[in-house]
């Protein structure tokens, strides 16, 4: 009889991937990223253990919406304080920070357990080509 693998998270092995955001649509990228996070891509995948990988994003400041999103999307957050509402456009985000909008997108398709902040911080975005991650020899990632 033939038993079902159960991976532990103490004996996974975590490869490094490279995905270039310049022209890629948002959405898109941010499913195949989270896809790779969580460790969906393996054979090993399992639920409740956190096997996914390292991704390092570059050029997320040329990263595409598609409409006029860049106007109408509106980023929004709340202090808890009365009168304490702020709400930015999709341009306004990519204009001040633009890892922030990578980030908000990838964050947006983990699921909203008790893992999804390891997993956040295997992700590494960039605005621009460089990256600190040359020593860990990312591999490009297929299907971005």
């Amino acid at each position: 009889m033939m038993q079902t693998h159960l991976e532990s998270k103490h004996n996974v092995a975590r490869a490094w991937y490279l995905v270039d955001a310049e022209g890629k649509t948002l959405g898109r990228l941010a499913t195949r990223v989270a896809s790779v996070l969580i460790g969906k891509h393996k054979p090993t995948f399992t639920p409740h253990a956190d096997s996914g990988d390292f991704v390092v994003i570059v050029n997320a400041a040329k990263v595409h919406l598609t409409g006029k999103k860049w106007a109408d999307k509106k980023y929004i957050h709340h202090s808890g304080y009365p009168g304490g509402l702020r709400t930015r456009s999709a341009g306004e985000l990519r204009d001040s920070r633009p890892t922030r909008l990578v980030e908000l997108a990838v964050r947006g398709m983990l699921p909203g357990n008790k893992l999804r902040a390891p997993r956040m911080k295997r992700l590494r975005v960039f605005a621009g080509a460089e990256h600190g991650h040359a020593a860990q020899n990312p591999q490009p990632l297929e299907g971005t």
